[in-house]
């Protein structure tokens, strides 16, 4: 199976590690961004994928994934990234001789908005609540119904919070003060592991399938936990109410702390995929005792 990673970064450099049985390209701008696919063992290909003319360079695939980050910038930084990107993309390879059989977008969780800390799903109906989570809404309509008219199935594969190599704030957490509310994470080798069950399964065509681990976990339970492993003491606590008091949060920064729900990953399961690390115990273990040494 030929299958191309466009945006190859923190999780697609993963996935392609975990594709290796297959013929693995990964798509990525920069020349430091091509050496860390090179090492990562398979090929890399420099292209800007929002530039209809240097998408040529990417050869034919089985496989898209859509992989790319705006980097955290504003919602008309993403637009042209998650929406304008997207079409270009579709609109070139649906016009190749050889075009691709599926599609898959990674999307966020940030598109359900705050509910309250109750549970949502792939059912769920999404409610974006910011310029930034509206442009990926967007996007996810991108990925599923543009997809259809070039005779492409498309899947969304919706994740939460990304956790995992270089990548586990443990510092943060135990510095404080911690803002209360759930926390739904993933760990980068499950969101890259997910991602190739349904490739290398052939599961989820036309589908949007919430990536998340199996226990959503307090933030002030994580911190506490986080400390008693350590050897620290338990870090100062804070409310929502107080932590928006301080006036000093970006937009991104704003929807996460009052942004509150549990994710469910049944649907995820009953595709037959299990976690390999399952909770943030298991995903946290190495972290921790890279801190302790």
């Amino acid at each position: 199976m030929k299958v191309a990673i466009l945006g190859c970064g923190y999780v697609g450099l993963e996935l392609g590690r975990q594709l290796s049985a297959h013929d693995v390209v990964g798509v990525r701008r920069s020349a430091d961004g091509c050496a860390a696919i090179e090492s990562a063992g398979f090929t890399p290909i420099q292209a800007d994928i929002t530039e209809a003319e240097e998408l040529e360079a990417i050869p034919e695939a089985d496989v898209l994934v859509f992989a790319a980050s705006s980097g955290g910038r504003a919602a008309d930084a993403a637009r042209k990234i998650y929406v304008d990107g997207q079409q270009t993309v579709l609109s070139h390879f649906a016009a190749r001789e050889s075009p691709p059989d599926r599609y898959i977008y990674t999307s966020s969780t940030g598109v359900y908005g705050d509910h309250g800390g109750d549970w949502v799903d792939e059912e769920t109906p999404i409610n974006p609540t910011t310029a930034k989570t509206e442009v990926l809404a967007e996007a996810e309509t991108v990925a599923l119904e543009e997809t259809t008219e070039y005779g492409i199935d498309g899947t969304v594969a919706r994740y939460a919070g990304l956790y995992g190599p270089d990548r586990t704030r443990i510092e943060r957490y135990l510095n404080g003060p911690v803002t209360e509310g759930y926390l739904n994470l993933l760990h980068r080798d499950d969101a890259a592991g997910a991602v190739a069950h349904l490739i290398e399964q052939d599961l989820a065509r036309g589908e949007v399938v919430l990536m998340v681990d199996n226990e959503p976990i307090s933030r002030w339970e994580l911190a506490d936990w986080l400390a008693d492993q350590c050897d620290k003491p338990e870090p100062e606590k804070q409310t929502v109410e107080e932590r928006l008091e301080q006036n000093d949060l970006s937009e991104r920064g704003r929807r996460r702390v009052i942004s509150d729900k549990r994710c469910s990953n049944a649907y995820l399961r009953e595709l037959g995929y299990e976690c390999r690390y399952p909770t943030y115990r298991e995903g946290y273990r190495e972290p921790i005792e890279t801190y302790l040494s």
